[in-house]
């Protein structure tokens, strides 16, 4: 950079550092939070709620509260010198063109691309002389960029489309149908669709999921029976026929065609683990739902099918996940032969070209193999480098499949891969203003308290000096078996750019070694990921990277519970927390929107005398003690967020609020007309980004550039 921010690029190189500095919250100075008496009582034990009316989020005293903490955060954000310096650097890195990898609907060949900073990428199509257009422009749903577009999904032949849109970030969805070819609105829009995908079946309607409109507020009331429904064009939605869901009780329901348009497969389940799995034969009328696995032991889901031989993806026996076949006159497990054999490392399959894709994980890296539909290894898929890749999949009749890689250093690249030669080839690298090669990243295993080996990646510039004194910034998640794997940010290039670290730890409750490492962090075991969190804090320091003083933890969702319960255990090893979105209140979780699903992992307070104790010893908003100095902490949330309501978020701050003991400020920042975090706009990315690292810097002592 060669303009006003070059004393910013070498930020930690010519900061003033001092502990004695004047950074500080006084008491006095937060909102009055109102204290109730709300006492509720788990297994004969009184627990009070005292912040119970921040659930409302409807009420005027919750609008006002909301209003009055953030004038009170960006007040304090606004005295931090570099934090627009800070948003400029994102700006600027953030502004090179982004553009996805294409794919074929009918006559048109589609593509999404952001020109730089639009808040919303754009869909365009080429047609068959190459001309080129704007398909769907979701920056002209709304004025502030709140309206963001979901899934878009084409018929068979392409030659119609449904697209989803979300408003201010909720999670309920309404679903638009076009004529592809013109562009012309067809039909009615669909209505409070939630947690759906799309799935035409020939061009006479689509199958969707969703909740009856809940009682009460919409982004709260508890959602518990999802149903699947098909809805047939030119037919009002109160005629939509009811598939599964209606005389069977399950939260989460979902619906796909096959591709060759023969077969509706369904998956349900009670929880985020374990489902199970049906089929409709629509070459049949009136075909009925059949059962292939119908209880939530395992996960299943379908990969392919040729005819009636079905390719499935299974953990039943096989905690790593192994690919199955049967057919379908023999669907009970006792039939299902391995396809593609469990191995020591976790499996995601994926199709295309007439292949199957074994996407491996080995330590949070991938690598993969290429098999032929009869079970014969074709060969091992030569990647451009460690790292992770995605979207390695298509249509049968696709020669050319797509597939993106990237880690910690280097931005997302596009690769064509030619599924008979193997042979990939670069199709498009963004020209992103930062350079990789001046960083690198290690992949460290640490012992936690237990004695377990966790991995973590860490990322700087090369030449580190390891004197302590390093702002660092250590993130996780370690929950629904999801798996934390490599790949860029230009937030984080930022964080980098100047000097700062970056760790992520890969922890217990994950998906990164399969099925027992998942169930390890759930339920009566949740503290291990937290043990495995703090652990990771401790090595860090221990090897000198940072210090306590120059430390600070992220997460968001699950991973906001997670430096929820990290910080109030241990408030003196980190200088600064960031809880994101999170899961804080763990007795009552469940009893809003669909959170009750989310049991497999933590388990309810009304289940068992034993398990309300365990989950009231660790509960963020529970653990918070008078008396205590708790990290600097700027809790982020957003007002429309249906998923982890913001309640969970007000009532913490309320807490760390009433209680934080010391100068170390206690702030939360809410996104408004913003939900859970899919499609929010650029804009309040960058804005929200800049403000947590202006945030997370000043509270380490940095003062000036």
């Amino acid at each position: 950079m060669k303009h006003t921010l070059t004393s910013f690029s070498l930020l930690l190189s010519a900061v003033v550092f001092s502990q004695n500095l004047t950074v500080d919250m006084p008491k006095n100075k937060y909102p009055k939070t109102d204290s109730q008496i709300q006492e509720d009582v788990y297994f004969d034990k009184k627990v009070n709620d005292p912040f119970r009316w921040l659930e409302d989020d409807r009420s005027e005293e919750t609008a006002r509260w909301v209003k009055n903490q953030n004038q009170m955060t960006y007040a304090y954000l606004d005295k931090i010198p570099y934090r627009q310096a800070i948003k400029d650097r994102l700006e600027k890195l953030w502004n090179y063109e982004k553009i996805s990898a294409p794919f074929v609907e009918g006559k048109f060949t589609y593509f999404y691309k952001n020109d730089g900073l639009q808040n919303q990428s754009v869909l365009y199509r080429k047609d068959e002389n190459g001309k080129e257009e704007v398909f769907l422009d979701p920056n002209t749903f709304s004025k502030d960029g709140s309206t963001s577009l979901g899934g878009v999904n084409f018929s068979k032949d392409g030659s119609l489309v449904a697209y989803s849109i979300s408003e201010g970030g909720s999670d309920w969805r309404k679903v638009i149908v076009l004529k592809a070819a013109t562009k012309e609105v067809i039909g009615q829009t669909i209505l409070d669709v939630k947690f759906s995908g799309v799935s035409w079946y020939k061009n006479e309607g689509f199958y969707y999921s969703s909740y009856d409109k809940p009682q009460g507020s919409e982004l709260s009331a508890k959602t518990d029976q999802h149903k699947l429904y098909f809805h047939k064009l030119g037919t009002s939605q109160k005629d939509d026929k009811v598939i599964f869901g209606l005389n069977e009780k399950r939260r989460y329901v979902g619906g796909g065609v096959t591709e060759d348009q023969n077969y509706l497969i369904i998956s349900a389940s009670t929880s985020t683990t374990g489902n199970e799995l049906y089929y409709m034969d629509l070459s049949k009328p009136n075909s009925k739902v059949i059962p292939i696995v119908s209880n939530f032991e395992n996960n299943h889901s379908y990969v392919e099918n040729v005819g009636t031989k079905f390719y499935v993806e299974t953990n039943l026996k096989a905690p790593n996940n192994k690919v199955v076949t049967f057919d379908l006159s023999k669907s009970g497990v006792e039939n299902w032969v391995d396809f593609i054999p469990e191995t020591e490392n976790v499996l995601n399959a994926s199709t295309g070209s007439g292949y199957v894709f074994a996407n491996y994980t080995k330590d949070a890296i991938s690598y993969i193999k290429q098999y032929d539909l009869s079970g014969k290894l074709v060969r091992e898929v030569k990647l451009p480098g460690i790292g992770s890749v995605g979207g390695l999949g298509g249509k049968k009749e696709e020669k050319t499949l797509y597939y993106s890689f990237t880690n910690y250093i280097t931005p997302g690249e596009t690769y064509a891969y030619d599924s008979d030669s193997g042979k990939s080839e670069l199709y498009r690298k963004p020209e992103v203003g930062f350079t990789s090669d001046n960083y690198e990243s290690k992949q460290v295993f640490y012992t936690s308290k237990d004695g377990t080996k966790i991995p973590m990646i860490i990322t700087h510039k090369k030449g580190l000096k390891l004197d302590g004194k390093n702002p660092t910034i250590l993130y996780g998640y370690g929950g629904f078996n999801i798996s934390l794997t490599p790949s860029f940010s230009i937030s984080n290039a930022v964080w980098l750019e100047n000097n700062g670290v970056y760790a992520v730890a890969n922890l217990r409750g994950g998906g990164e070694y399969g099925k027992t490492w998942h169930d390890a962090g759930t339920k009566m075991k949740k503290q291990n990921v937290f043990d495995d969190f703090i652990a990771a804090a401790e090595y860090l320091i221990a090897q000198k990277y940072t210090s306590s003083n120059y430390l600070a933890i992220k997460g968001g969702s699950n991973g906001g519970l997670l430096v929820g319960a990290v910080m109030t255990q241990r408030p003196e090893l980190v200088k600064v927390a960031l809880p994101a979105v999170g899961v804080l209140d763990m007795l009552r979780y469940h009893t809003f929107t669909a959170g009750a699903g989310w049991a497999y992992d933590y388990g309810t307070a009304d289940e068992s005398k034993e398990m309300f104790e365990y989950l009231l010893k660790y509960s963020p908003v529970h653990n918070v003690k008078s008396g205590v100095q708790y990290p600097a902490t700027m809790i982020t949330t957003g007002d429309h967020d249906d998923r982890v309501v913001p309640a969970h978020s007000f009532k913490f701050a309320a807490e760390l609020q009433s209680k934080q003991t010391g100068p170390n400020p206690t702030l939360i920042r809410i996104d408004i007309n913003a939900g859970h975090g899919a499609g929010k706009s650029l804009s309040s990315t960058i804005q929200e980004n800049a403000d947590m690292q202006a945030f997370t810097l000043y509270n380490m002592g940095i003062m000036k550039l």
